[in-house]
């Protein structure tokens, strides 16, 4: 049954809403996987050319300078960081923000 009818719904129409519900579910957890590797991959990527950058530093010898873009990209590692965990969190926030506005609206109709 629907939640604004005292009607049966049609086996189709549950079965094609059904069928909606997985792929919207399937397409908000392919996001979430993108965004949660995209950062796992930014990571290391930093991790790596970083610590090579280090080892070239000391390997060279002479002023330390692996530091500068150490700080520059760990930065920017941040702010992807914070991005990815807004947006993580967030899922859901616009339908969340509609469904209280519609009920404010009806009480006040």
């Amino acid at each position: 049954m629907n939640d604004w009818t005292a009607t049966p719904a049609p086996a189709a129409t549950t079965t094609a809403s059904a069928a909606s519900i997985d792929a919207s579910l399937l397409r908000r957890a392919r996001r979430r996987v993108a965004l949660k590797t995209g950062f796992f991959i930014h990571a290391l990527v930093f991790t790596l050319v970083n610590l090579g950058l280090f080892t070239l530093n000391q390997a060279i010898g002479g002023r330390p300078w692996s530091h500068f873009p150490l700080g520059g990209w760990g930065i920017a590692l941040a702010i992807h960081g914070i991005v990815t965990i807004v947006k993580l969190t967030g899922d859901g926030w616009r339908d969340r923000l509609l469904a209280t506005e519609v009920a404010r609206l009806r009480s006040q109709a």
